[in-house]
């Protein structure tokens, strides 16, 4: 079993460095100057040259890319004495542990990692995700929640209704408006009917975030912001359910304990809801538990539409400015969490079904 954890743990780390690679050299064969982003067209040169300096893009390609590495990894080689070092342990970009020394200039510290600084507002970008993430992830929460319980529901009464016509409007209403639409499309047909034309029934708002700024009494917890892009974002997940949960639970359906229990007298709702339902969740399962780091990534086109102040709001508006170590730490979050999700998923399947760390 411990073999088998490690070495999912390696290929998360593996697919980690692939992504930090990814973004690193994705981003740098943009272009545009970080040093006219941050001083305007009319800098001097020696303003220019001073900010790539403090940036390290006056070094080549390769050293940025270690330096990146380095920035961005919890385990880090700096230097300890040459203050003009692009590698320097500055206190003022790192929080660190020592660890043990490298010699008498360097050594290797344990540290939070570095995903250096916005060119825009000159704020740590784990500072603004700090900041902006946690909206986001009660976002995502939210709409995972209504996607998993309206798609159960509706899978079941899908499935028990075969063929009928409530069958097929869950099916052709799931396939239409979840998986053939686009977000942003269902986002703005949402906006426009619940928080323009039906506001006065609603009393919702197309925009708002999860708190809103009273001038008197400050920061307000507004819940009711949260109903409209919630159900925007669920809409994909919740076709998916709907999908998954028919398709399992027709399966079920047709097994023997399932006519062994009708046989037995048991109610219709005793057998749908406690033996059927209960053995056909597992694909659903599957299902939510990769859909939730989907949605973290996927909420950007939503939270710009209802204004939502996330993660996605904060990367939309970080690309309309050419911010981009806001962008390439926000890509590089995503991708953690993505990791981290599905190794823990990985590492759960094969402590239920030794089967799994078998093959």
């Amino acid at each position: 079993m411990l073999h088998y954890i490690g070495k999912k743990l390696i290929y998360g780390v593996l697919v980690l460095w692939g992504v930090i690679t990814t973004i690193f050299f994705l981003f740098n064969v943009l272009p545009g100057d970080p040093a006219t982003v941050m001083l305007g067209e009319r800098a001097s040169q020696e303003a220019i040259a001073a900010i790539h300096k403090d940036l390290g893009t006056n070094q080549p390609l390769a050293l940025q890319y270690l330096a990146y590495l380095n920035d961005v990894s919890p385990l880090s080689v700096h230097e300890t004495n040459n203050t003009e070092s692009f590698w320097y342990l500055r206190s003022d970009r790192y929080t660190w542990l020592p660890l043990f020394k490298l010699g008498a200039h360097r050594a290797i510290v344990l540290k939070y990692p570095y995903l250096r600084r916005s060119y825009i507002t000159k704020r740590n970008v784990s500072d603004i995700i700090r900041q902006t993430l946690p909206e986001t992830a009660v976002l995502a929460v939210a709409a995972m929640l209504i996607a998993t319980v309206v798609g159960i529901f509706l899978g079941v009464v899908s499935a028990v209704k075969k063929d009928t016509w409530l069958d097929k409007t869950i099916f052709v209403s799931a396939t239409v408006f979840g998986i053939s639409a686009p977000s942003f499309l269902v986002g703005l047909m949402i906006a426009w009917l619940l928080g323009y034309v039906l506001s006065s029934i609603t009393g919702l708002s197309p925009s708002g975030s999860l708190y809103e700024i009273d001038a008197w009494e400050g920061p307000q917890l507004s819940l009711k912001n949260l109903i409209l892009p919630a159900i925007t974002l669920g809409i994909r997940p919740l076709s998916i359910i709907i999908q998954l949960t028919r398709s399992s639970m027709l399966d079920v359906l047709s097994q023997d304990f399932i006519r062994t229990a009708r046989a037995k007298g048991l109610s219709e709702r005793t057998v749908v809801y406690k033996h059927a339902l209960r053995n056909a969740l597992n694909p659903v399962v599957t299902a939510v538990s990769g859909w939730f780091a989907s949605l973290l990534a996927g909420a950007v086109f939503v939270e710009k539409i209802f204004n939502w102040k996330g993660i996605g709001n904060e990367v939309v508006e970080a690309l309309n400015n050419n911010d981009l170590p806001v962008v390439m730490g926000a890509t590089l979050v995503f991708a953690v969490i993505f990791v981290i999700i599905n190794s823990l998923v990985d590492i759960l399947y094969g402590v239920l079904d030794p089967r799994v760390r078998i093959n």
